[in-house]
């Protein structure tokens, strides 16, 4: 669901922090590093914050979730459960996501 052409079908991760009746509300994320321009991240309007490495990720990476972009994905469209965070982790993503989606 990013910039890349969805006819491609490639696979892309998200968080997922909530359900809808029709499907869930997502986060993306990535294993690219943004701390280190986060300064030109934001003057373009993208903010990330990191939330560590777990299962997601088969080469357990450090993994970021966009905070600015919220997705609306069908469940349809989810093709796997690739891992879990924990309750007080989703706690402060979603404390950290509500200032850019309010």
């Amino acid at each position: 669901p990013y910039e890349e052409d969805p006819t491609r079908g490639k696979d892309r991760p998200v968080l997922v922090i909530g359900l809808e009746a029709d499907g869930v509300l997502a986060l993306q994320m990535t294993s690219k590093d943004h701390d280190r321009d986060a300064e030109q991240e934001a003057s373009v309007g993208r903010f990330w914050m990191d939330i560590g490495t777990g299962s997601w990720d088969s080469e357990r990476r450090p993994s970021e979730v966009r905070l600015n972009r919220l997705l609306r994905l069908s469940t349809d469209s989810i093709r796997r459960d690739g891992g879990k965070i924990t309750a007080d982790l989703l706690a402060e993503v979603l404390a950290a996501t509500r200032p850019y989606l309010d």
